[in-house]
């Protein structure tokens, strides 16, 4: 397993240095998108506003969108993908299995994720003015919100896996998980998919509150609640697209 995870790893960085625009786009739009919000707001809340730590917890979310959105699309995306190309038979014929090859896949690309975050979050504190409280431990709740974006990137993965097209629902998804990371962390939102950890790492960056380890906990047993359910969900996907032979052409 681990000389899988060093050949995607390694596909990853090959990719990146010959495609280095690639990256360098997503930067670029990203921060453009925050940014042109950000002076909307201001225009509609007038000159003499001060939007304060709420500025803050704004870009928190949104980063931690930015950072979620490539593992939850990546599967569904290189799903449709291979089944343009003709190689999702291929990738299903591995000796590793197509859920550890996914998982590797998406594990092996948290470093360029990371790098693309870190640098939006630069972009995006130069041009704002907004100040963030870098904790080594807010990792941690990072990683419980990315635990619980796999799962949901599974679960919409077994639908690109049975229809192959859905583009136009992936798009609306998004601003689904938007909301998801922007939803109070109280209450019942508390049982929705990343809200405990989006809460957890918004009061540790935004606020420079200090890790909870029991809300920390919950976060980690609420993205894998839900990692585990889109394995199921995309475990029985597989199991009814090799039933109506849907792997052998697109």
């Amino acid at each position: 397993m681990f000389d899988l995870f060093l050949a995607e790893f390694w596909r990853h960085l090959l990719a990146l240095r010959r495609y280095p625009l690639e990256l360098l786009g997503a930067v670029v739009s990203l921060s453009l998108i925050f940014y042109l919000l950000f002076l909307g707001a201001r225009f509609l809340a007038g000159p003499g506003v001060e939007l304060g730590g709420r500025l803050e917890a704004v870009l928190v979310g949104y980063l931690l969108w930015s950072f979620t959105l490539l593992s939850y699309s990546s599967l569904s995306f290189g799903l449709t993908e291979e089944a343009q190309t003709g190689t999702l038979e291929q990738v299903f014929l591995t000796p590793y299995g197509p859920i550890p090859l996914f998982l590797v896949r998406n594990l092996s690309g948290l470093l360029i994720q990371g790098l693309l975050v870190f640098l939006i979050a630069l972009v995006l504190m130069a041009l704002t003015g907004a100040r963030l409280s870098f904790n080594p431990w807010v990792v941690l709740p990072f990683l419980a919100v990315l635990l619980g974006g796999y799962g949901l990137g599974f679960a919409m993965g077994s639908l690109a896996l049975l229809y192959k097209r859905i583009g136009q629902l992936l798009g609306l998804s998004q601003f689904l998980l938007l909301f998801l990371l922007q939803a109070p962390g109280q209450g019942l939102f508390l049982l929705l998919p990343m809200v405990p950890g989006a809460a957890l790492a918004r009061s540790m960056l935004a606020e420079g509150a200090p890790l909870d380890p029991l809300f920390l906990l919950l976060a980690f047993l609420n993205g894998l609640l839900y990692l585990g359910l889109g394995l199921f969900l995309f475990k029985l996907a597989v199991h009814r697209a090799k039933k109506l032979g849907l792997l052998h052409g697109y």
